[in-house]
């Protein structure tokens, strides 16, 4: 693999796995601290503030990349910089209008979520949305430096400001709560606060990371443009009008998955309330949900960091003719992609039961939240194949069929979440995802093969093995969980027993993959791209 192709990649797969492990770790902590309602309200105010913060960024942050990439590989660097100054001014007044949309909104916003007895009031769920819009002040502009940086080809700042602000978020919600309930004997509403408001510390901490190293590389980036031979000063309105064409499939490319996620929080309240749900069981039912999603993710974030990268790569090579660097950049981002992500997704499923009554003992229905679990884990490997090949197409100038394939998918997933929960419940909701985002994952493969000849012979050749070597992992997985639970005392407790389960699992599946893919070509091309560092 191209050795800067595989650096910035590395950095960016990091920060978002660690990120992403940070982000999913604080849960257990945090529900032990607000219990299963604290963390569906928290969820509430998640769900809108992710719809309002995409259609804030209004997709410019992945937009600034490939604008950015595709300027600094004709020589102008001119045009990225003062698309940065004058994105920045966009990004800054979009994310007042956005705060002030979602303040005064959240009473109208809540209704979608129902209430009833046992659950959280709406006037809890009012208070949690106006906190977590704060967030809108700082968000876009950062989001807008990250792409800047990632269009340049250093992702090493992007990659820093994902783990500080992840960082700073947690240890805000988990100070913030702890302080609130075991220190100043406060509420649950007043814990679940803090921890929305914590998105707000979080980004501004990014921000003046970002802004911190823009700083340091002013003489650089200066010296740069001015050293370049192609540079032209583009007017703001065509240089706008060419930004938005591209944005706009960004934007709804990264709402996708909130909207997926807010399809089940807004709607599977009232379609489990319907078939005789009590409404303090749905919020349990909604939370795990929530929790799955969060880990499901986890393995995602490979596929998230891979896209970041492959678009501004696959603009460049795009824009300049060279054909079959596409074409060898989406291959082997396709191998990596599943090579990782497909073992994942299955060893989580395997392990999901015992895992999820591990981390989350204080759930209402931790037995209920490992069965989501274990359905919803495969979703992982849909979910990267769908962010990879949504990429692969916005970097090859196919924006326009991005849209139709999303929004193809979207409504298989709403009509499905109505007909699946009767006959499916708490299956139903994770069937229509699959189908949803299958539907849209078909789309673009197709038409990714006909825009530049790209065959899929090779790739589903090189996926044939690690699909069997994974088959071959979950089997001996489950063997060993069956063999760890009947020799296990039940003296060492259901905790204890759920521990040893998972660890043993975890550690096997691990051996058993690693030694059983070790020759795969995908693993001798890392191998072999390391030594050349």
């Amino acid at each position: 693999m191209d050795k800067k192709m595989m650096r910035g990649t590395f950095f960016l797969t990091s920060a978002t796995f660690i990120s992403k492990i940070i982000g999913f770790l604080f849960i257990i902590p945090f529900t032990l601290l607000v219990g299963d309602t604290g963390y569906a309200l928290y969820k509430y105010a998640y769900g809108p503030y992710t719809i309002l913060l995409s259609l804030s960024t209004v997709g410019l942050p992945l937009a600034v990349s490939k604008f950015v990439a595709k300027y600094n590989e004709r020589g102008n660097y001119l045009a990225g910089l003062n698309l940065l100054r004058y994105g920045l001014i966009a990004m800054i007044i979009s994310g007042i209008v956005s705060f002030l949309l979602l303040y005064f909104s959240a009473p109208w916003v809540v209704v979608a979520f129902g209430e009833g007895g046992g659950g959280n009031s709406r006037d809890d769920m009012i208070y949690v949305v106006r906190l977590v819009s704060f967030a809108l002040l700082v968000v876009p502009p950062m989001s807008l430096m990250r792409g800047y940086f990632q269009g340049s080809d250093s992702m090493g700042p992007s990659a820093m400001s994902t783990v500080i602000e992840q960082v700073v978020r947690i240890a805000f919600i988990l100070a913030g709560g702890y302080l609130i309930l075991n220190v100043l004997n406060g509420t649950v509403k007043g814990a679940v606060g803090i921890a929305t408001f914590a998105a707000f510390i979080g980004g501004l901490a990014s921000l003046v990371l970002l802004l911190w190293v823009f700083w340091k590389r002013r003489r650089l980036i200066r010296r740069q443009m001015d050293e370049s031979v192609g540079n032209a000063r583009i007017a703001v309105f065509p240089m706008f009008k060419e930004l938005t064409r591209y944005a706009i499939p960004f934007v709804i490319t990264g709402l996708t998955i909130p909207i997926y996620q807010n399809i089940d929080t807004f709607t599977i309240n009232r379609l489990f309330m319907n078939i005789g749900y009590a409404f303090s069981k749905v919020e349990v039912i909604n939370g795990n949900i929530g929790i799955a999603q969060i880990l499901v993710l986890v393995p995602v974030s490979l596929a998230t960091a891979f896209g970041m990268t492959l678009i501004p790569r696959i603009t460049s090579s795009f824009e300049s003719g060279r054909i079959q660097e596409v074409r060898d950049s989406i291959d082997q981002t396709f191998q990596l992609v599943l090579f990782f992500t497909f073992p994942a997704a299955i060893g989580l499923s395997a392990v999901g039961s015992h895992l999820f009554r591990l981390m989350f003992p204080s759930s209402s229905d931790a037995v209920l939240g490992g069965i989501i679990l274990e359905w919803y884990a495969p979703a992982a490997i849909i979910i990267a194949l769908f962010t990879v090949t949504t990429a692969t197409m916005q970097g090859i100038n196919e924006q326009k069929k991005v849209v139709w394939a999303i929004a193809v998918g979207i409504a298989v997933k709403v009509g499905l979440n109505i007909l699946l929960v009767p006959p499916f419940k708490e299956i139903g909701p994770i069937l229509a995802t699959y189908a949803g985002m299958g539907v849209s994952v078909l789309y673009t493969l197709v038409h990714i093969k006909k825009a530049v000849g790209l065959s899929f012979r090779k790739l589903i050749r090189s996926l044939v093995p690690i699909a069997l070597i994974t088959a071959v992992m979950a089997a001996v997985v489950l063997a060993v969980e069956k063999g760890v639970e009947a020799a296990v005392p039940s003296t060492m407790g259901e905790k204890g027993i759920d521990l040893i389960v998972t660890s043993a699992g975890i550690l096997v599946g691990m051996v058993v993959f690693i030694a059983g893919s070790w020759r795969f070509p995908v693993v001798q091309g890392i191998v072999s791209a390391r030594k050349k560092k």
